[in-house]
């Protein structure tokens, strides 16, 4: 497809005398994407389940119910609405003990009668973006800590065993399932702030409150949870086995099987960037193709580096690196007082992994703030700065931009430990963060860039009605929910 933008930049004729013409602005973007291979589609090659098949159908039902949260007050979606880029537009969420649990987004606030109410947010990280979520052959979540072992670039971590937190470090979990999407789907159930809650299967194993769930669903649990249960139906019907019983398939792993094929099915890669690279040279501004061009050239260049990280179609290397990114919020529990996030160290053990975070794909990234493993910052103009000059950004930090209810008070403080780490690996020749000096226009240009990075159809509601379930759809426990904004 570049073939169409790689034009002949000289003038014509026979002689050798006859000075060449300086390559167009086209030319040097379309020699510098076949340089490094891009061709602005990740999914050449993959196996992505239509979101019309009986098991994504499934898996959507199942991610907007309530049913699967431990109280019965929060949904997957409660952190991932498809019309909030895939997350839930806020710095940090919160899953469980909303006061209105079908308020999303901004405006969702914290019971003031939940556990460990501060006035702010619960959940530590920011909730990364569901879309393309099928494109990540190696780890899911900030941290890494589901992990492919076999790492086969374009399979979703199958083929050779998945790492997950039920499992030791390095040591294939026997019941991640099929791909890291599937492993990943197993998790936020578990987790406290998200879904768990504080009193469902307190103190008990991961595998018990599975098994509890599967109970539920089923319609066998002591409590019998769940006034209405049509989900036998829907999971024959999902798994196209019209006689199966309860036991056979309201399994988690088939829960986690039907929330990953309904996840992995929100492809939404169809971007001005990916259409200039197949030949219409018009589908983005020249200031964006400056941009891109800044963003591929390595510093040494005269670039930014930015793909040295952001790197290949999927615009990630999902690799681990320390930026020194706002640390807001709770915290992981790491540190003296509890309020710092380790990162990447807290699943690997080695000292130069402290305080580094995934690198995050860029594929609609003007709509999947805020940025940041834990939502720091609001603006991607104060990424990319963040990303030029990190301790000046923290010095200069404006605090304003955030909602008031974020926890800041140790912001300062902990993301020094960061930029000192940062400091220290730059100086061992360890870390990939390039010394970049930009110019306002420059900065501008790759913000421009960025911009032809988003899918339209992501804000429009017709085009993301297929991963939403209106009237039409079966609510299997009548706890379907339906979302709420104060916008």
């Amino acid at each position: 497809m570049l073939a169409g933008l790689l034009l002949l930049g000289g003038c014509g004729g026979e002689g050798n005398d006859k000075p060449r013409m300086q390559p167009t602005l086209n030319e040097r973007v379309a020699t510098l994407a076949q340089q490094q291979g891009i061709s602005g589609d990740p999914s050449t090659g993959r196996s992505i389940p239509d979101i019309a098949s009986p098991k994504a159908q499934l898996g959507m039902q199942l991610f907007f119910s309530k049913g699967l949260g431990g109280d019965l007050d929060s949904a997957c979606v409660s952190c991932h609405h498809p019309m909030l880029g895939g997350g839930d537009d806020l710095s940090l969420s919160i899953g469980v003990e909303a006061v209105q649990p079908d308020l999303l987004g901004p405006g969702r606030l914290h019971l003031n009668t939940g556990h460990h109410y501060d006035g702010g947010p619960t959940v530590p990280r920011n909730a990364p973006s569901t879309f393309n979520i099928v494109f990540y052959d190696d780890v899911l979540f900030h941290d890494g800590r589901v992990e492919s072992l076999d790492k086969t670039p374009g399979l979703n971590g199958a083929g050779g065993g998945i790492r997950t937190p039920d499992s030791p470090f390095g040591v294939a979990d026997p019941d991640a399932g099929a791909n890291l999407s599937v492993a990943q789907a197993r998790f936020p159930v578990t987790s406290p702030e998200e879904m768990r809650g504080f009193v469902f299967e307190a103190g008990n194993s991961n595998a018990d409150l599975r098994s509890h769930l599967e109970q539920r669903l089923r319609g066998t649990d002591a409590a019998l949870t769940l006034v209405t249960n049509n989900w036998l139906d829907e999971f024959r019907e999902g798994f196209e086995q019209p006689t199966a019983n309860a036991d056979t398939l309201i399994t988690y792993s088939n829960i986690a099987e039907a929330l990953a094929a309904y996840q992995n099915s929100q492809v939404l890669i169809s971007t001005p960037w990916k259409a200039y690279l197949e030949g219409d040279r018009l589908a983005i501004s020249d200031r964006a193709k400056r941009g891109a061009l800044l963003f591929y050239k390595s510093v040494e260049k005269g670039g930014a580096g930015c793909a040295g990280c952001h790197s290949g179609d999927f615009l990630t290397d999902e690799q681990f690196h320390v930026v020194a990114m706002p640390q807001v919020g709770r915290g992981k529990g790491d540190g003296p007082d509890g309020s710092e996030d380790f990162g990447r160290f807290r699943e690997t053990g080695d000292a130069d992994d402290k305080y580094a975070f995934r690198t995050p794909h860029l594929i609609n990234v003007t709509e999947t703030g805020p940025w940041g493993h834990a939502g720091g910052y609001t603006s991607l103009e104060a990424v990319i700065r963040h990303h030029l000059n990190p301790q000046q950004a923290i010095d200069n930090f404006d605090f304003s931009q955030l909602d008031p209810a974020v926890q800041v008070s140790n912001m300062t403080a902990n993301t020094q430990k960061a930029l000192d780490q940062l400091a220290s690996l730059r100086l061992a020749g360890k870390s990939q963060l390039p010394d970049t000096v930009l110019s306002d226009e420059q900065v501008d240009q790759l913000l421009a860039f960025l911009g032809t990075l988003t899918d339209p159809c992501l804000k429009d509601r017709n085009c993301m009605a297929k991963w939403i379930p209106d009237n039409t759809i079966a609510d299997p426990d009548g706890l379907r929910l339906q979302a709420q904004s104060s916008l």
